[in-house]
C-alpha cells in the first residue's frame, strides 16, 4: 500500500497536531511575551504602573531577562518602552494581555465550577492559556454559562461519585 494514499490514523493525526502546534511556537510571538504582557497590565491596573523591577519579582527571572524581553516587546510594537523612564502598553500589546486575561478567567472559572480548588486552578490554566484556540475559549465561555442557567445540572455533576 502506498503510505501517500493511507487514510492518517489517530496516532498521525495527534503527531500532526503537535508537529504544528510547536511550529507555531517558533513564530515571532511566544507564549514567554504573553507571559510578559499579561504581568504588566496586572501592575498596571493593580498599581497604576509596572517597572522592569515589579516584573522581575513576579515573573521569577533577573531584571536583565526582563530588561532583554522589554527591549523585543518594544521592538515588536507591543509596549512603549525607555529604559528608567518606564513603560506602558500599546493598543497591540493591550489587545493581546486583555485576550490572556480573559482565557485565563473563563478557565480558572470552568475549573472552579469542575470542584478543582484555586491553587490547584491557577497552576493549570498558567499552562493552558496560552494554548487555546479563539473558537475554544468562545464555546468554553458559553459552556459556562450554559452550567450557570442549570445549576441543578452542576449541583448533580458535583455530588457525582463518577
Amino acid at each position: 500500500m502506498n503510505l501517500s494514499t493511507k487514510k492518517p490514523s489517530k496516532k498521525d493525526e495527534r503527531l500532526e497536531s503537535i508537529k504544528k502546534v510547536h511550529g507555531q511556537e517558533s513564530s515571532r510571538f511566544t507564549t514567554r511575551m504573553e507571559d510578559y504582557l499579561e504581568v504588566i497590565s496586572e501592575l498596571i491596573e493593580l498599581k497604576g504602573y509596572a517597572t522592569p523591577l515589579d516584573i522581575s519579582k513576579y515573573m521569577n527571572v533577573s531584571p536583565p531577562s526582563v530588561t532583554k524581553m522589554l527591549r523585543r516587546l518594544d521592538d515588536e510594537k507591543y509596549i512603549d518602552y525607555t529604559k528608567y523612564q518606564g513603560l506602558k502598553l500599546t493598543n497591540s500589546g493591550k489587545n493581546i494581555a486583555n485576550e490572556i486575561r480573559q482565557k485565563h478567567s473563563d478557565l480558572l472559572e470552568f475549573f472552579e465550577m469542575l470542584g478543582i480548588d484555586n491553587s490547584t486552578a491557577n497552576q493549570d490554566v498558567e499552562g493552558i492559556e496560552h494554548h487555546l484556540n479563539p473558537k475554544t475559549t468562545k464555546q468554553l465561555r458559553k459552556f459556562i454559562l450554559f452550567l450557570k442557567s442549570k445549576p441543578q445540572l452542576l449541583s448533580e455533576f458535583r455530588k457525582s461519585s463518577f
